[in-house]
Formats: C-alpha cells, structure tokens, sequence
C-alpha cells in the first residue's frame, strides 16, 4: 500500500509541482520521479540543469533554489502497479496540501502534473483552498511514460512555458 514521500520545499517556494502517487520505483528508490522513462528529471534537466546524470540530492537541491516544491496530492492510497488509473478512488487520503499552502505564502502557482493529480486535486484539495489566495493551478501533460499522446519534446514545451513565465 503507497505511502508518498514528504514534500520537497526549500526558502519560499514559488511553484509547486504535484504529481498523483510516486510509483513502484520511485517507492524502491525513495526518490520522486525515479523511473527512468519518466519525463520529470529529462525536462527539469533541459529548464534548469537538474537531470538524471546527476546525484538524486543534487537535483533536488536545484529545484529549491529555482524556488520549486515537489509533492502529491495522494499521501496514501491502493492501487495494484504504478498505474494511476489502478488507483481505487475509494482508497485515496490526500496529503495537507491545503496547510502547505498556508505555510509557503510564496506559492503563487500550482501545477498538476497529469490527469489523476488534477482530478484528485479538485476532489480533495482545491475545496479547502482558502478563498483569499489566488493561485495560478495548471493541468500539466503527465510526464509518466504512459502518457505517451505527447512526445517528450511536446511536454517539455509545455512545461517550459509553465515554469519559465
């Protein structure tokens, strides 16, 4: 049963980033966005120099000083796989995003990496948001290798565009 990591957060996050539930190897590795085949790292790689070729720790790092927070809407949940689509809805605990959100007063922007965050995002979280902030909260294109409709060019395109405007 998925249990998902902390959330990554470094001195005043901007952006945060959420993804749905790490995977089956991103869980071995205790590392988000572990799989190889997995956009995530290749485009933080192209954006900011933060890619596979370098140490887990090191990416990391580069990520909070480009003021970007990792996390995912789901603390827990079962699902058979890495598959989002395996995910029981019945099952799913959402993480303190809200609280987060309320800790990082920088974050001014929220984006959903894939159709399972997003979709989890409006169910559990985007309800307890508190009216008085106005996030910019983006559907991205999944950079999972499953969500193969879009080339990895494309998707870095699109998260260029997020990321760097």
């Amino acid at each position: 049963m998925p249990v998902s990591f902390p959330p990554l957060c470094g001195e005043q996050p901007e952006i945060l980033i959420l993804g749905s539930m790490p995977g089956i190897k991103s869980l071995q590795e205790q590392q988000y966005y572990a799989h190889p085949r997995n956009a995530f790292w290749h485009i933080m790689g192209e954006l900011y120099g933060a890619g596979f070729d370098l140490p887990y720790e090191e990416r990391r790092e580069i990520l909070r000083q480009h003021h970007i927070a990792l996390w995912d809407v789901l603390g827990y949940c079962e699902r058979e796989g890495s598959l989002d689509s395996s995910i029981e809805s019945a099952s799913e605990v959402p993480n303190a995003i809200p609280e987060l959100l309320q800790e990082h007063v920088s974050i001014n922007r929220v984006l959903l990496n894939g159709g399972k965050a997003a979709s989890a995002f409006r169910k559990h979280i985007l309800p307890s948001l508190p009216v008085t902030h106005d996030y910019k909260i983006v559907q991205m294109p999944s950079t999972s290798p499953a969500h193969a409709r879009m080339s990895q060019a494309e998707k870095l395109e699109v998260w260029r565009e997020a990321l760097l405007k």
